[in-house]
Formats: structure tokens, C-alpha cells, sequence
């Protein structure tokens, strides 16, 4: 499987997230600039945090106007996963990929610490390596993580099980305490923690590479031709 990294002026997660993929997962993994228009010969997308365009104007407002966010929408409608986490959760929903918006931080300042989650949907292309309702511990690092949105938008995602993520002492005010969303088809997931920085107990903890082998597994289940 081989994933895209996609870099904005002021990523700067990009190289924990290929880190995560190439030495700790084994997977094909390559840079790709945000001015890049084809993604085509990518399995799968990922848009890490940092501090696109340097969040002026709104988080990912900017960066959701590059013109490598055509190609990921691309990569979206045919099917292929997209992760975006911290930023690229903001970008993703600036570009509609996901519904919401993101606030600043409830109590106004910048949150760095591992949190615990609780995995409240594994069943999907996403999460299927964790087991329904394990708490895991991820680390966040944001000042604007406070996801929203409407009553209507929140009706529909419990009843589409879009909610993947919650946070078990919610560090940031978010509705419902959510932490991650996916869309209604399953294949774009948005969430504030970040998993590439745990993927390895020497960076204190390895419950994220669960995410990114569910990833590949999902990719092999469905494209791998069975002798």
C-alpha cells in the first residue's frame, strides 16, 4: 500500500506521520507538496497537523483552497481512505469532507498532553484493529480542537455511527466529546489526537499504530487478489 503525505507551508507533523507509516509500519510512503494536482497513484491519503498557511484567517481555511485538496476529494469520492488529524482534521472540514466546524479550546489556551480515548465505533476501514469501547491513550496538541456543530448534524452522525472517537475527560469543550468523525460512506476520518505520535512505546505509547494497520488491512481485504 502506498500512502501520500500531504504538506502544506506549516505542516509540521509530516514527518511523525511518514515516520509512522514507512519504520513502524512498513508501508510505502512518499511527501507530496500541496501544489500537486494528481494523487492517483496513492492508496491512501494523510493530512497531518501543524499550522497550514499559519492558521491566518481560520484553521485550514487557506490550506483548504490548495490545489492538491481537488485530488483529495478525488480520492475521497472513489473510495480511497483519507485520515486528516489536528490540521488536516481542520482542513477536512473547511473542504465539506466532514460536517462541523472547529472551535478555539474551551478554556481559551494550548493543550499538549496523551488523553484517553474510548473507541466507540471499530467498525471501521479505521479502527477495526481496536475492539469496541477500548480506552486507549493518544496525545492531542492544539489550541483550536473544540469540535461543533448543529443538533441536526449530530443526529445524524450517532445515527450513522460516525462517531469513532470520544474523549474520556474531555481536555478541549468538544460537543459530545467528540474526538474523531468519519463520513457517511467510511472512508474519511477526521480526529484532534494524533496517532503517528504513538506508534511506538519509546515515544510513550503505541495505541495509535492500531489505526494505521486497520488501514491496511482494510486496503488488502478489498484489493489483494486471493489465490
Amino acid at each position: 500500500m502506498k500512502f501520500a503525505v500531504i504538506v502544506f507551508p506549516g505542516s509540521n507533523c509530516d514527518v511523525d506521520m511518514y515516520h509512522a507509516i514507512k519504520d513502524e509500519l512498513g508501508e510505502q510512503v512518499e511527501y507530496v507538496w500541496h501544489d500537486t494536482e494528481n494523487l492517483d497513484e496513492f492508496d491512501g491519503i494523510l493530512l497531518p497537523g501543524g499550522f497550514s498557511y499559519g492558521d491566518y484567517l481560520r484553521t485550514g481555511a487557506i490550506a483548504r483552497f490548495s490545489k492538491v485538496m481537488k485530488a483529495v476529494v478525488k480520492a475521497a469520492e472513489a473510495g480511497k481512505p483519507v485520515l486528516g488529524v489536528c490540521n488536516g482534521f481542520q482542513i477536512l472540514l473547511e473542504a465539506g469532507l466532514l460536517p462541523g466546524a472547529m472551535r478555539r479550546n474551551e478554556s481559551l489556551s494550548f493543550i499538549c498532553k496523551p488523553v484517553e480515548l474510548k473507541v466507540v465505533n471499530n467498525q471501521t476501514m479505521f479502527s477495526a484493529a481496536y475492539t469496541e469501547g477500548e480506552t486507549i491513550s493518544i496525545p492531542v496538541a492544539h489550541g483550536e480542537g473544540n469540535y461543533y456543530c448543529d443538533e441536526e448534524t449530530l443526529a445524524k452522525l450517532k445515527e450513522n455511527n460516525q462517531i469513532v472517537f470520544t474523549y474520556q475527560d474531555n481536555p478541549n469543550g468538544s460537543l459530545e466529546d467528540i474526538a474523531g468523525i468519519i463520513n457517511e460512506k467510511g472512508n474519511v476520518l477526521g480526529m484532534m489526537p494524533h496517532p503517528e505520535r504513538a506508534v511506538d512505546e519509546l515515544l510513550g505509547g503505541a495505541d495509535g499504530l492500531k489505526l494505521f494497520q486497520s488501514i491496511v488491512r482494510s486496503w488488502r481485504e478489498a484489493n489483494v487478489v486471493k489465490a
